[in-house]
């Protein structure tokens, strides 16, 4: 039986990052004095904004596709790209807060990482489907 527990770490980080990104808004609010619900008005709160919640919208890609990944081909594979993505996802972050146009090498290396293990995932499940791993 193959074991999951490297995936299981970085399902575990995945969600320690997305949080401490939510720190990163809620101290962006309280230094640029603009508190919620209102999230315009300050360029820097903006971006952190914008740039947590685009993690938000990428998590629910990401996370199904490890995990199938990891079933269906490799969890030590699964549980590296994952770790590609967590940290394209925050080089995206930091790049996002400092400069917007800073954020695509980070959208470039978390898109690499998501988009290989949704096609990974997806080409195995139907090669399996359609009888040729039997």
């Amino acid at each position: 039986m193959e074991r999951y527990y490297f995936v299981s770490l970085v399902t575990l980080l995945v969600g320690l990052m997305c949080f401490s990104m939510a720190l990163t808004v809620a101290r962006t609010h309280h230094k640029t004095g603009i508190l919620a619900p209102t999230m315009t008005g300050h360029p820097r709160l903006e971006c952190a904004f914008r740039a947590h919640a685009n993690t938000v919208e990428w998590m629910p890609i990401f996370l199904p596709a490890m995990w199938l990944f990891a079933i269906y081909w490799s969890a030590v594979w699964a549980g590296w790209l994952g770790l590609a993505w967590i940290a394209g996802r925050i080089v995206y972050f930091v790049g996002y807060l400092s400069a917007p146009e800073k954020r695509l090498p980070g959208f470039f290396i978390q898109s690499f990482a998501a988009t290989a293990l949704v096609l990974g995932a997806l080409g195995r499940i139907i090669y399996l489907m359609m009888g040729a791993g039997t």
